[in-house]
């Protein structure tokens, strides 16, 4: 009878700390993404070609769209963004804490302590792209519309529309093997990143990027400077190994609002067509720039809040030293 209460209790105390991590993690994703969110519509712009930045840098890009639309063009597509962010982000945090525990409890990773982190980290992505995809579809596409030539009024519309018009549930996974491939280029990096710079900042720089909470002989933690440059620079490296995939992906999505839609079928066709046409540095790394500055921010601004949001929760930060 003991070991079924403990049992009981175990089983409730998983299972709140999955439904806390799953909340702290989409907190997280909506704080980070509103911070960038302007940047993200630009930078589906210019990887997508659209006709009226095309031709413009990040800047020049801004200011059209600013001028055209209002400072809220640069908004557009943020409502739907908001409705996949939340549950992405917090399946991706929530099943990567699963799955490192999991690899941390199955597996001995001595002299690699933070493998788990990569794999953990990709295969969380992945597991969120794969559940929430049909919002990014449209979420894309909203973005990618200018004043005066929409092809869809809303969210539901344009659901419905892509769904209806377009193939049914393929049409809303339409690039859905770029954006795994990208995802499991981008996450496990970022994560792993992210946790050995921590563990460097704590263990060779304890003074000057640690804190303790509870006197000198509490658990160190990273401070928040600290936290976003880590953040930062795991997001530019994690960025820059992806970003070719990610720029495929869009194309893809966006292949029904251009005149040479297809061309852009498959993931090897669009790859080819971007790498023929446009060539490496402004084809596959068009619009890297932009991202490299909103990259910075929304993943310190993800890390930190996940970490706060945690805290507040009253799980463990992740963040102590060793």
């Amino acid at each position: 009878k003991q070991k079924l209460e403990m049992s009981e209790k175990d089983v409730r105390k998983s299972t709140e700390t999955i439904v806390k991590t799953f909340v702290a993690g989409g907190l997280a994703g909506i704080c980070a993404k509103t911070t960038v969110a302007p940047f993200d519509r630009v930078k589906i712009l210019l990887q997508a070609h659209n006709q009226h930045y095309k031709h413009l840098g990040v800047l020049s890009t801004i200011k059209g769209v600013s001028v055209k639309e209002g400072l809220v063009g640069l908004y557009k597509g943020n409502g739907a963004q908001m409705v996949r962010i939340f549950p992405y982000a917090a399946i991706q945090f929530m099943t990567y804490e699963q799955y490192k525990k999991i690899l941390k409890e199955r597996y001995k990773f001595t002299k690699r302590p933070h493998l788990p982190n990569l794999i953990a980290g990709s295969c969380g992505g992945m597991t969120a792209v794969l559940i929430t995809y049909p919002l990014d579809i449209i979420r894309a596409r909203l973005a990618f519309q200018v004043t005066g030539e929409h092809m869809y009024v809303g969210i539901i519309h344009a659901a419905k529309t892509i769904f209806t018009c377009e193939g049914g549930l393929r049409a809303l996974y339409k690039g859905i093997w770029p954006t795994m491939l990208g995802m499991a280029l981008y996450a496990g990096p970022s994560f792993y990143g992210f946790d050995t710079l921590k563990s460097i900042c704590l263990e060779r720089f304890p003074e000057t990027c640690g804190t303790t909470t509870a006197g000198h002989n509490g658990p160190i933690h990273l401070t928040v400077p600290a936290k976003v440059l880590c953040g930062g620079f795991a997001g530019a490296f994690a960025q820059t190994i992806a970003y070719p995939l990610d720029v495929v992906r869009r194309r893809m999505q966006l292949a029904i609002m251009l005149p040479d839609a297809h061309k852009f079928r498959t993931m090897h066709e669009t790859l080819t067509i971007v790498l023929k046409e446009h060539g490496i540095r402004r084809g596959l790394y068009r619009g890297l720039s932009v991202n490299y500055i909103r990259v910075i921010p929304m993943v310190s601004m993800s890390f930190t809040s996940y970490e706060l949001f945690k805290q507040i929760f009253g799980l463990e930060t992740g963040l102590e030293g060793s």
